[in-house]
């Protein structure tokens, strides 16, 4: 056996009657939804049930497994401590998934544990599942700020570890959809909210995995949704699968989104192989940009990748252009995997001769120095997207209303302390959040008296 089914649900604690004291009859579709699948996982007795939480602890390079043989929890902090939860780990289960994860130099296992108590993102859904089916044990896992490809690749993982050790599996993705999308909501609104719920129940409900990979972190971001990776695990987990799909309730009344989903396996089906395609559209997307990338990209990348396979800078090549040879200034080197920053070194004022040894120098200074992230390794070079801008000599100006987000950076000066943000960034849509970003990436106050200086970038992909 293996994953038999998979549940996509939302977690408000507001929907268990002793913590919502009535408010819950708002959101009553989503209540029947939840009862509904309940009564689906008593049917299906399973062994096992892996529930994925965003409320678990959360790592940005890690994917945390809940260790030990058991775990408590309640609704206590939402005022209901009489509705608890006492459950027994698969401890085998999560052993042989963290053994795998060793095994193959994965990010995951059961190291970093923060709180033992029981999420609410784990005990919404045990709340319904527990009215209805108990003879199951549990295994927790928490998302990570990595990428949706390493995601899938995880669920694929967990899909593995329940087919060796023979296990009836149910998956159960806990995540509530957008926190935007009514103005009188605890978020407020924004407009990506309700098109980030239309994609996601349209990708669920017809059980197109794949699309999955193609919701932007940017687009997510001002949806303020919880819960893609953990749907991403959960299509990991059915990867290869053949599934029924069925779309119970969507919600959207509280200004949170709440959606229900189904996946029954019915077989194998070659074609579902989502990471393979996707993979495989990456690449070829990829290489189609660096045939058209500039001399200056070029340079940072030969650079970049010299220098990770040989551990020694490589000696300026031939054929440059004058103008990089001729000319000094400040340059960025911006190094992304899969959409998500990777490494971003670079220098403000010129530190080299000229434009091409300081591109060179700040490329491996992206490579291996961002103090945020580990070395880039050999096996990840096909994968990076590199892009470089050459920066104006900075001036000082008298206020904020002489900044323009898409066209000039800005550096905040505060003493000896300083920050620098690029302009044109995703997610960076003010001065004000551009001014807010730089004083706290140079460690200053908001009360702090500050210094601006603007400045223009050429942008080479």
């Amino acid at each position: 056996m293996a994953i038999i089914a998979a549940f996509m649900v939302p977690h408000p604690p507001m929907i268990v009657p002793a913590v919502g004291r009535g408010s819950e009859g708002q959101v009553k579709t989503t209540i029947e939804s939840y009862e509904k699948v309940a009564s689906q996982i008593a049917r299906l007795k399973p062994d096992t049930i892996i529930i994925s939480t965003p409320h678990s602890v959360m790592y940005s390079d890690y994917f945390h497994i809940s260790p030990g043989k058991w775990a408590k929890g309640s609704f206590a902090q939402f005022g209901a401590p009489e509705v608890s939860f006492d459950v027994d780990y698969d401890y085998e289960l999560t052993r042989a998934l963290s053994s795998l994860a060793d095994e193959k130099g994965f990010p995951a296992g059961t190291m970093g544990e923060k709180d033992r108590e029981l999420d609410h993102g784990t005990m919404v859904p045990l709340y319904f599942i527990t009215q209805q089916y108990n003879n199951f044990k549990l295994v927790r896992t928490g998302l990570s700020g990595l990428d949706l490809y390493t995601h899938y690749e995880y669920g694929m993982m967990i899909k593995k570890v329940a087919e060796d050790l023979n296990r009836r599996v149910v998956y159960v993705a806990s995540g509530d959809l957008s926190h935007k999308l009514q103005d009188y909501g605890p978020y407020g609104f924004a407009p990506e909210g309700p098109k980030y719920d239309k994609r996601i129940m349209d990708v669920c409900s017809r059980a197109a995995f794949g699309e999955m990979f193609d919701f932007d972190e940017n687009f997510c971001d001002k949806a303020a949704e919880c819960g893609h990776r953990s749907f991403v695990i959960m299509a990991g987990a059915l990867d290869g699968d053949k599934v029924i799909a069925k779309q119970y309730s969507h919600e959207d009344v509280t200004g949170v989104g709440y959606g229900i989903c189904s996946f029954m396996v019915n077989g194998q089906d070659e074609k579902r192989h989502f990471l393979e395609e996707a993979l495989r559209r990456k690449e070829g997307a990829l290489m189609e940009a660096r045939a058209k990338s500039d001399e200056y990209v070029n340079l940072a990348r030969q650079s970049l990748e010299y220098y990770v396979k040989n551990n020694t800078p490589m000696s300026m090549p031939d054929g440059l252009p004058g103008e990089m040879l001729n000319t000094a200034a400040g340059t960025f080197v911006s190094v992304h995997k899969n959409g998500q920053l990777r490494g971003c070194i670079g220098t403000f004022l010129p530190t080299k001769d000229n434009v091409a040894q300081e591109i060179m120098a700040n490329a491996i200074s992206a490579a291996t120095r961002d103090p945020r992230f580990n070395p880039i390794t050999e096996d990840e070079l096909k994968w990076l997207d590199i892009n470089v801008d050459v920066l104006s000599e900075p001036e000082e100006i008298d206020s904020m209303d002489e900044l323009d987000v898409k066209k000039y950076g800005v550096i905040v000066e505060s003493g000896y302390k300083r920050g620098l943000l690029l302009p044109d960034l995703d997610g960076v849509d003010t001065v004000e959040e551009q001014v807010d970003i730089a004083r706290r990436k140079g460690g200053i106050g908001p009360s702090e008296k500050i210094k601006l200086y603007r400045f223009e970038v050429v942008r080479h992909y």
